[in-house]
């Protein structure tokens, strides 16, 4: 260890006899390491951004949706009507889908809102239950509060605004454009197709996401309410869903065709009897729904859900097999594993670009190196005439390159650092620090002293003393 730590001294104090050819030396791994902390901290950055906002749309997401139609044996591609509430109710059975954690009906449609002398069109009206909160990880509320599965049940005509409807909507109190400047929208009424909705709470702010739409262009309303009150379908439903309704618990009490449980349950008319049923059949209205968001317990678990829910709506729509599948599951999961391999491709084709750079500067320190063995052939003369061995030699050589990087790579690390916060700071990209990546630098820069330094040091080892100290 003593004699190590003398070898290292003896490198500074030969490092320091020309500083500027010591700095000019380890340009090139000062380069090469400062482009590698830079990129590699901005590239994670850029990847758990991309990874945040695909977690704000929900993790560990299924979507079911409706199949393609065809018509005159052509598939038009658009979804058919076969997915219903009750599908949701039939998925969300644990002891037929046992992977999954919770499932939510959606209802779309874009009604112009008005508020006062204000219209605006959101990009998305979303008709749901209370899940649906929980499954794309929009719980925390700005203001306000959430609607429950009793608005659900009664078909409440309240809803529940994004950020941007509320900058749209609602007059401008104060200066700049944050939330608080503007007149707080909850308890007011806004008209959707006319009809009046009590406005509950603000959706906490998600921003974009991973295709560019704006996530807080929003109203969330209960999915009933939307379906019968907005959507222009009345609200006599089935028999089945009906009933499959009132035996969800989150439905008890109170269900689409009992309004008022508590008002009595005597029969206002007497039930038709099997032969008038026959005779004088009803219609039947068919209650669909757009999508169905489903929920995954975990990520290991998303292939044996996907199995699970297939099974589950073949059986429900009494599809025989070999028969094409009336409905569409989305995996959200492949888009998160598009973008990080998207992102990982990127972070290696430039770390690739600053490994060459590393190469680069090596070449260069061994040339260095070369010279200055010459240089110093009678100073390794001098050593060898007093006793010092080849391996000596060799190993202060070698110390002196590795010295040499390693504080090239530290000065790299530093303006790296400074190079990623200059970028956070001027052009708002974020950026995030990894001790992995220093340590790896300090590791790979003195692999390059040793690596690119061992020739020059073998070469000096190798030198024989009387022609090292006749050298001029």
């Amino acid at each position: 260890m003593r004699y190590l730590i003398r070898t290292i001294g003896m490198a500074l104090k030969a490092l320091t006899r020309n500083p500027m050819r010591t700095i000019l030396t380890t340009l090139g791994v000062i380069m090469g390491v400062a482009a590698v902390i830079a990129i590699r901290e901005i590239g994670q950055g850029a990847s758990k951004s991309m990874q945040d906002t695909i977690a704000s749309m929900g993790s560990n997401i299924l979507l079911v949706l409706p199949g393609a139609s065809q018509a005159a044996g052509v598939s038009t591609g658009a979804g058919v009507v076969t997915l219903t509430p009750d599908d949701g109710l039939a998925i969300n059975d644990p002891d037929r889908c046992p992977s999954i954690l919770n499932v939510a009906p959606v209802v779309r449609i874009r009604p112009p809102l008005i508020y006062n002398n204000k219209n605006w069109q959101p990009w998305q009206t979303y008709g749901t239950p209370p899940e649906f909160l929980v499954l794309r990880n929009w719980s925390s509320m700005t203001e306000g509060f959430s609607f429950g599965d009793q608005d659900v049940a009664s078909q409440t005509q309240v809803c529940l605004l994004g950020q941007t409807v509320v900058k749209q909507l609602f007059n401008k109190i104060g200066p700049g454009d944050d939330i608080s400047d503007y007149e707080s929208p909850v308890g007011k009424e806004i008209r959707m197709n006319n009809k009046p909705f009590k406005v509950l709470g603000v959706l906490s702010p998600k921003g974009a996401n991973t295709l560019g739409s704006d996530q807080d262009d929003i109203v969330l309303a209960p999915w009933t309410t939307v379906k019968f009150k907005l959507a222009g379908q009345s609200a006599q439903v089935t028999q089945t869903a009906s009933a499959s309704l009132s035996s969800d618990p989150t439905y008890q009490g109170q269900t689409l065709s009992n309004l008022y449980p508590g008002a009595g349950t005597a029969a206002l008319y007497n039930s038709p009897s099997a032969s008038e049923t026959a005779d004088m059949p009803q219609p039947v209205r068919f209650v669909n729904v757009d999508q169905l968001l489903v929920q995954v317990r975990s990520q290991e678990q998303i292939e044996s859900a996907k199995k699970e829910i297939t099974d589950v709506l073949r059986e429900r729509h009494h599809l025989r097999p070999g028969q094409p599948e009336d409905f569409q599951l989305r995996d959200m999961t492949e888009m998160n594993k598009t973008v990080s391999s998207t992102g990982d491709l990127m972070s290696l084709l430039l770390l690739v670009v600053a490994g060459i750079a590393l190469l680069v500067g090596g070449v260069f320190v061994m040339a260095i190196m070369l010279v200055s063995v010459t240089e110093r052939t009678r100073e390794i003369g001098l050593r060898m005439a007093v006793g010092a061995r080849p391996r000596d030699i060799l190993v202060q050589f070698l110390v002196e390159a590795a010295v040499m990087c390693v504080l090239g790579g530290m000065i790299g690390i530093i303006l790296g650092r400074l190079s990623s916060i200059t970028v956070w700071y001027f052009m708002h990209w974020p950026v995030a620090m990894s001790l992995e990546t220093i340590f790896a630098a300090v590791g790979v820069s003195a692999a390059v002293g040793l690596i690119f330094g061992f020739y020059p040091a073998w070469k000096a080892s190798r030198l024989d003393p009387i022609d090292a100290l006749r050298y001029e």
